[in-house]
């Protein structure tokens, strides 16, 4: 699908504008990095994108239709999955059982949320890895479950905020290809802020956010 914002204007309560006037538009199977520093309005750009915020002036579309002037359907945010820096796990459980939560909240049985979650986990380098707890994982492996846990759903657009800050420049390379090459596969597409320029160069785009809230 594609995916875009009009002209989006921004505030968090009395705070200065995030955004301004801001405008992207993400086509199918595109990959974007919004780079910039903190404070510049990366995560509130994701934000907006997967429909958690609701712009104070202008627009989003989803396929060329708008979705806020109207609350978002559940469809609508069906397509859409998220990976964070935090890696937010199911603490205590399985490796398998982590990838397949999503699929077991959409009502698919237990065998075929497992055989989904296994074929993805294979897909970003853990084969064999299902029945391990997930604590005994290194950062870079968790972070590799949660990309399989994402994509389990088949979004359309995936969006990751800061998803390798909290590693080492080596593992953080290794799961940025994991991350790309599983969204082309898809053929979803993906939008990932980043302070990273390793992952930066791996997308298609890059949106400085610095330039955008320069702009007159």
């Amino acid at each position: 699908m594609s995916v875009t914002v009009s002209d989006v204007t921004f505030a968090y309560r009395s705070e200065r504008r995030i955004l301004d006037q801001f405008t992207l538009r993400v086509e199918d199977g595109e990959v974007v990095a919004l780079v910039g520093p903190s404070g510049s309005g990366k995560s509130t750009v994701l934000g907006i994108l997967g429909l958690l915020l609701r712009p104070e002036s202008g627009a989003v579309y989803i396929d060329d239709k708008a979705v806020t002037a109207r609350r978002p359907t559940r469809h609508e945010r069906s397509r859409i999955s998220w990976v964070f820096q935090s890696m937010n796990v199911l603490a205590g459980r399985s490796v398998q059982d982590n990838a397949a939560v999503g699929l077991l909240a959409r009502g698919l049985t237990r065998a075929e949320a497992n055989a989904v979650a296994g074929g993805l986990l294979e897909a970003v380098g853990l084969a064999g890895f299902a029945h391990r707890a997930i604590e005994t994982l290194s950062g870079g492996q968790i972070q590799r479950v949660c990309i399989a846990r994402a994509l389990a759903t088949n979004p359309r657009l995936l969006l990751a905020d800061e998803p390798t800050g909290q590693l080492d420049p080596e593992t953080s390379s290794l799961v940025a290809r994991f991350m790309v090459a599983a969204a082309r596969r898809s053929a979803g597409c993906l939008v990932v802020a980043t302070h990273d320029p390793d992952v930066a160069r791996q997308c298609d785009r890059t949106i400085d956010m610095r330039l955008e809230a320069a702009r007159p």
